[in-house]
């Protein structure tokens, strides 16, 4: 009951602030000629635009399918696109998405995946995929600039910019200084037991040369990504691309259902830059730092009148979407609900 309780309200916190900023977004763009718009969308491009987010979930899948596979481990395409697909219901409901990351190492240790490749693969991915948006960000805030000029714009993407690049720091150096990742997690575990009283529970010794194990496991597959699975992290560098193009050619699709010229490369510069706002942890989910930071994005090169709508839409498959299919694959097919509660305390 607490389980289900405590998931209810991540959920119930989402789905509000989420709700609040979409009706304060279309408090003050709807008109009349939105009413008109809604009146004339084209729905096959909204059929489009799900059948792009849902063919994300199978690039994603491809890419951990052949990172798993690079450290000598067979997992299924179609294994591959349920973890993936599972993870999307906890990452919706945690701040910067950090819940399901978590989710995936388990449901891949599953597959008998040790857990420090696990790790390495899960972390892997969320590595390429801040490589390529800090790469992207130089240009994009450089397209931006070309049309607005907006200080508190550059403080923010600085910002998310060096939140991103301080992960980065503290993964590469986690993983090229074992020992001092140990010391440091074994000094907060020694505390925070120590704050419970448990620092002299036998159970704490076999918790530490668990994190041992798991560490020199992670430190060698990401070292392994780097000298012998050169390819596997090829192809993944080559996935990761391939799936933001995917997702962010979804805001494109959209326009054109609202019959709206698609602005394809100002549409990807924003989206780039978006989703440096969206790593900062701040909400659950991103709600309302999302809703309101794609309206001040796509406010850019969309209409006034059809930037809420443009929004919603979006939001309904980056969101809900996610939501509903993951919270399926999740709680029907992959019955993790253990995991899920345990995860959750």
């Amino acid at each position: 009951m607490i389980y289900v309780n405590k998931l209810r309200k991540w959920l119930s916190v989402s789905l509000l602030i989420s709700a609040i900023s979409i009706v304060l977004v279309m408090f003050y763009t709807i008109d009349p000629q939105t009413l008109e718009l809604i009146h004339d969308i084209r729905p096959e491009f909204l059929l489009a635009a799900v059948f792009l987010h849902l063919s994300s979930y199978v690039v994603w899948g491809l890419r951990t399918k052949t990172m798993c596979n690079s450290l000598g481990f067979r997992v299924g395409l179609s294994r591959s696109i349920e973890i993936v697909t599972s993870s999307t219901f906890l990452a919706s409901v945690t701040p910067s998405s950090i819940g399901g990351e978590p989710l995936r190492v388990h449901l891949l240790n599953q597959d008998n995946v040790p857990v420090g490749k696990a790790t390495a693969v899960v972390l892997g991915e969320r590595l390429l995929d801040g490589i390529l948006i800090m790469m992207s960000a130089p240009l994009a805030l450089h397209l931006f600039r070309r049309i607005i000029s907006s200080s508190g714009l550059d403080i923010v993407i600085m910002a998310g910019e060096l939140f991103l690049v301080l992960v980065f720091v503290m993964v590469i150096y986690a993983v090229w200084h074992p020992r001092h990742t140990k010391k440091a997690l074994y000094f907060i575990l020694h505390r925070v037991a120590g704050s419970m009283g448990k620092g002299n529970d036998p159970r704490l010794d076999r918790v530490l040369e668990k994190i041992d194990l798991i560490i020199e496991d992670f430190h060698d597959s990401m070292a392994f990504f780097v000298t012998k699975g050169r390819k596997g992290l090829l192809f993944g560098s080559v996935y990761t691309i391939l799936f933001w193009l995917v997702e962010f050619a979804m805001v494109p699709v959209i326009l054109m259902g609202l019959n709206q010229p698609p602005s394809v490369i100002i549409s990807f510069a924003a989206q780039v830059l978006l989703m440096i706002l969206l790593v900062i942890p701040v909400t659950p989910g991103s709600s309302g730092v999302a809703e309101l930071g794609a309206t001040s994005l796509f406010s850019v090169f969309v209409p006034a009148y059809m930037v809420g709508i443009v929004v919603i839409a979006w939001r309904v498959f980056t969101l809900y979407m996610n939501l509903i299919v993951g919270g399926f694959v999740s709680f029907k097919i992959l019955k993790d609900a253990d995991y899920i509660r345990n995860l959750m305390k």
